[in-house]
């Protein structure tokens, strides 16, 4: 999904492209860096962990949310 946004951000040149592709990538890279710290840290502070997903995730979404209200 992030290649594909952003393939579609060079070929259109679009800014709403270039936030749906950040948007995705910081959904992928909050599940990446939560899965990756909790192996890392043996699965202790799961609340951080959650946080941490959680926010990347809400960020990253509020970034998909926000290309398709300024989509022209």
């Amino acid at each position: 999904m992030v290649g594909m946004a952003v393939r579609a951000y060079v070929q259109t040149g679009r800014t709403a492209m270039l936030h749906l592709s950040i948007g995705f990538s910081l959904a992928v890279a909050g599940a990446a860096a939560t899965l990756i710290s909790a192996f890392y840290n043996d699965f202790e502070g799961t609340r951080s962990l959650l946080l941490v997903k959680s926010s990347l995730f809400t960020v990253g979404f509020l970034f998909i949310i926000y290309s398709l209200v300024v989509y022209e």
